[in-house]
């Protein structure tokens, strides 16, 4: 279903706040579009290059385009020991070394994002077994950043 997209000079009579949507960037056989993402009765209306569509998802429910959550830096059973940053941003340090062993809720990496410095840390106890990052390296949100092994008590 292809619906028209009004343009700047036929917004200037829609109020403020009307449109709910959101854009994006998606890369599709490598190329690169902005899409705008539009949630209306229990349907997206996808906007590219000036025309509309209407997509369907699995279920009737509202899905929710949502950002990254934060971690929790206490140790859970069954955490993962990959370390990822939630934003993307450049390596400013790098606090321990492969071999090292940490504890959860220790700051092992710290990123520089936006001007601030953000403390990565480890989301549980163990051994550093890889570094995939290097000071000054630029990273991406998501990107594994170190790995971390758990201890095996019994060995202790």
């Amino acid at each position: 279903m292809v619906e028209k997209v009004l343009s700047n000079r036929e917004l200037r009579g829609v109020p403020l706040g009307d449109w709910m949507g959101e854009k994006r960037k998606v890369v599709v056989d490598g190329d690169e579009f902005e899409v705008e993402l539009e949630y209306k009765e229990g349907k997206w209306e996808v906007t590219v290059e000036g025309t509309s569509f209407v997509v369907e998802t699995e279920g009737s429910q509202k899905k929710q385009v949502s950002r990254p959550k934060r971690r929790e830096s206490r140790s859970r059973k069954g955490a993962s020991g990959t370390v990822s940053s939630a934003i993307p941003g450049k390596v400013v340090s790098i606090q321990k070394s492969v071999g090292d062993r940490v504890s959860a809720g220790e700051v092992v990496i710290i990123i520089e994002a936006m001007k601030m410095q953000n403390e990565i840390k480890a989301p549980l106890d163990g051994v550093i077994s890889e570094i995939n990052c290097a000071a000054g390296e630029r990273v991406e949100a998501n990107m594994p950043l170190l790995n971390i092994e758990v201890e095996n008590k019994e060995e202790m």
